[in-house]
């Protein structure tokens, strides 16, 4: 099996037993590999290491070590490890905290099964998933850090004019889906293009992307 066929490898990060428990069952009936799970924080770190998931679907109120304390040690050891919130905080400053750190998305606990399991393929993939309504606030963050776009002369001479204008959508917060029905190409070639955009830039996940993005005005390049 092709490593682009293979189940997503994923690992889930809970203080709570019986919801750890339930999240894996369901992940794994849905054909993904839990490799590992973990109730608190340093465990989870240890863990993380070991079984090297693509996707860490983590719990922010751990004990031991806070989420995002767990996910900026995880992603510093292994830049390739997509981290996605699950937590029961829809709080501004949770959401932050944990995309700081380096989350690629946020989800909170009362999302529904079939939206969970769409969230972990997506973040698999490399997409940021965000539950509605925090994603503009992610956004509207990276503006406020970036003090305004820069001015500079064009789009990065490196990227291609079809990359810049996926790059352009990214920046604006659509999803890999929406850019393809604008642009009239397959979800297929979006994702490749923002992958092509990431190795080019030397950048790790979609997060990062849209905040080079932002820091040079693309998010404002487009209607």
């Amino acid at each position: 099996m092709s490593g682009t066929d293979a189940a997503p490898r994923v690992m889930v990060v809970d203080d709570h037993p019986m919801w750890r428990e339930a999240v894996s069952r369901d992940l794994a009936e849905a054909g993904f590999e839990v490799v590992a799970t973990a109730g608190d924080g340093p465990e989870a770190v240890r863990r993380a290491r070991a079984a090297r998931p693509q996707v860490l679907l983590l719990d922010l109120n751990l004990p031991g070590l806070a989420g995002p304390e767990v996910c900026r040690q995880v992603v510093a050891h292994d830049p390739t490890v997509r981290v996605l919130v699950l937590s029961a905080s829809g709080e501004q400053e949770d959401v932050l905290a944990a995309v700081k750190s380096g989350a690629l998305g946020y989800l909170v606990k009362s999302a529904g099964r079939a939206e969970l399991l769409d969230a972990v393929r997506r973040t698999a993939a490399g997409e940021a998933v965000f539950t509605p309504g925090l994603a503009g606030l992610v956004l509207g963050e990276f503006r406020r850090l970036a003090g305004g776009p820069a001015e500079l002369a064009g789009p990065p001479p490196q990227l291609t004019p079809r990359e810049t204008e996926v790059l352009r959508m990214v920046a604006k917060g659509l999803s890999y889906r929406q850019i393809a029905e604008r642009l009239v190409l397959s979800h297929r070639t979006v994702q490749n293009h923002v992958q092509n955009t990431l190795g080019k830039l030397q950048l790790h996940n979609r997060v990062e992307l849209v905040r080079y993005a932002i820091e040079r005005g693309l998010d404002d390049e487009l209607g």
